[in-house]
């Protein structure tokens, strides 16, 4: 393999592995403060420091401020999905919230058909499908009678409707985009999704006692914003460079797994083994997307 495929691949293992940290930790402060305030605060310091990227690189020019509509739009779908996520891990454990997320990227597919007429190959096709019994079998807890009774947790529910939105938000980054940068662009988004959040979650925040929250919900705060989201989006750029899409893409299956030891490292239990049987599933899945459907990568960057 070469080095700057490995690079990419070690970049994505990073990135999976400090999502799952977002849903361990998130299930632990959900009813601590509501999604909303919460991620006012983590938008504003996100934008902060994608922001002073972008400045470093030089790519604050008009030209990106044009159009400033297109960055609302996909703010829009992009704080809908975050707001959801601590929403509906009100409810939902960790591992099953981290299923229905491995749900985005055969919701993205249907989206990138119906936005820009991409087409699946027969192989990604065969993952998704893989991937997705994997995670119904992790949502419904692995009983058959409730699968069959289409019996789902309510906070799973909410989550994948935020899914959905993530879902359209992936491919209409690449029909909004009029060239702008990754770092530039992805501020744009940033910045637009904090003015968003400001008026919605406003109430919320004038409603929160900031100075009675616990710490575990501040760490919460600056984990999702630094790591969860600035981090990621550094990554996930590096990562694109050196990987074909639908290899990045399928690191997405490997969250539920990394949430496993996640929650045990913070005090939660090990789910039933039949349930991990689910999370195996998405790990075949995994491999699959990895499998080179032409034996090509891109070259690395120079």
């Amino acid at each position: 393999m070469p080095g700057h495929t490995r690079a990419g691949h070690l970049a994505m293992l990073a990135f999976s592995m400090l999502v799952a940290g977002s849903f361990a930790l998130g299930a632990l402060v959900a009813n601590d403060i509501a999604p909303t305030a919460l991620n006012v605060v983590r938008f504003w310091i996100a934008a902060v420091i994608v922001g002073a990227l972008a400045f470093a690189q030089g790519g604050l020019t008009r030209t990106a401020a044009q159009a400033p509509w297109r960055y609302f739009a996909l703010a829009a779908f992009f704080t809908t999905y975050f707001v959801l996520m601590f929403e509906g891990l009100k409810t939902a454990p960790p591992v099953s919230a981290a299923a229905v997320f491995t749900l985005t990227p055969i919701l993205t597919a249907g989206f990138g058909y119906l936005l820009l007429r991409q087409v699946l190959t027969p192989r990604m096709a065969l993952a998704l499908a893989v991937g997705g019994l994997g995670a119904i079998w992790v949502i419904f807890r692995a009983d058959i009678g409730a699968i069959l009774r289409f019996e789902i947790g309510r906070g799973e529910f909410i989550f994948f409707w935020g899914c959905v939105g993530h879902a359209v938000y992936t491919p209409l980054v690449r029909k909004l985009n009029r060239g702008e940068s990754p770092v530039v662009f992805s501020f744009g988004v940033v910045l637009a999704g904090a003015l968003l959040l400001s008026v919605w979650g406003g109430p919320a925040v004038m409603a929160t006692e900031w100075s009675a929250l616990r710490p575990i919900v501040w760490i919460t705060i600056l984990y999702t914003a630094i790591f969860a989201s600035a981090m990621t989006f550094v990554l996930l750029q590096f990562a694109t460079l050196r990987l074909p899409s639908a290899k990045v893409m399928a690191y997405t299956y490997l969250v539920p797994s990394w949430v496993l030891p996640w929650e045990l490292g913070l005090g939660g239990t090990p789910p039933p083994l039949l349930v991990v049987a689910g999370v195996l599933l998405t790990i075949a899945a995994l491999f699959l997307l990895l499998k080179d459907e032409q034996g090509t990568n891109p070259a690395p960057p120079r």
